[in-house]
């Protein structure tokens, strides 16, 4: 699922493919992946139009024209490539931006459970005004009026949009593993201390991965022994667990992650 270091790719994407360049013609293969708005009118309000710098907050990429801005999501499944042409149409190509005789931006999903938006100013701040500040820069205090006062997991809170904008379940699983906290912890028991190490992890994490232009499956990363067949922790080496959290099919160390809850429960007579 795209999390924030892919739309951060895709957004790059679309800067060194597109960005000051004008929109010559747009195809929509598949109407059901637009939201709001129609194959016609998405033509006649972005072609001869000229993308400008692209944004990015969350999982939301923001493609500035000069007038209506396209907002773009991509759900569990979609992408954004730089093609030619000349390429051969995918499958799953759903809408096809030109802009040049040998350029295209495509935007393609295989299961369509988001899309593209067409907005103007004060529909950008609706569509976004529900986000809590993108992870990539949010602040050790951001972090903190996150999980302040929130009945929830600590997984919960990191992977809600409206606390924090970016995060989906591998990094959540990544970032509490790499600051040793269990996925269960509840968010308003955690210290300062926690709240500090939980915060540098988060940034370590999303650098690396927004380097890697997605979540690495590196052997020294949790992300990189997820689906080993039996799993071990990269850095003390037990058995993972699996288990779900906040919804999610969920990975921890037992070790490093120790159950807050383990304490309180009584032990079974022999």
């Amino acid at each position: 699922m795209p999390e924030l270091p892919d739309v951060e790719a895709f957004r790059r994407i679309l800067a060194s493919c597109a960005q000051g360049r004008v929109i010559r013609r747009i195809e929509v293969r598949d109407p059901g992946v637009l939201h709001g708005i129609g194959a016609t009118r998405l033509r006649r309000a972005l072609e001869g139009r000229r993308f400008g710098r692209p944004e990015r907050h969350g999982k939301w990429l923001i493609a500035r024209t000069g007038g209506p801005t396209l907002l773009l999501h991509f759900g569990m499944t979609g992408e954004l490539v730089c093609a030619t042409p000349g390429d051969p149409v995918h499958a799953h190509d759903r809408v096809v931006f030109t802009v040049r005789k040998d350029r295209q931006l495509r935007y393609r999903d295989q299961r369509k459970l988001q899309g593209l938006w067409l907005v103007d100013d004060d529909g950008l701040t609706r569509m976004l005004g529900d986000q809590g500040p993108d992870a990539a820069t949010a602040t050790a205090a951001d972090l903190r009026g996150a999980v302040a006062g929130r009945h929830g997991t600590v997984k919960s809170v990191l992977m809600d949009q409206s606390a924090l904008a970016g995060l989906g379940n591998l990094l959540a699983d990544e970032i509490l593993w790499r600051a040793r906290l269990h996925p269960a912890r509840r968010a308003r028991g955690l210290t300062d201390d926690e709240c500090t190490r939980l915060h540098a992890e988060l940034r370590r994490t999303l650098r690396a991965a927004v380097r890697a232009g997605r979540v690495p499956p590196r052997r020294s990363w949790l992300t990189g022994h997820r689906d080993d067949p039996n799993p071990a922790c990269p850095r003390c080496a037990a058995r993972l667990h699996r288990g779900r959290s906040a919804g999610r099919g969920t990975v921890w160390c037992p070790r490093c992650q120790p159950d807050p809850t383990a304490r309180h429960r009584p032990q079974r007579s022999r």
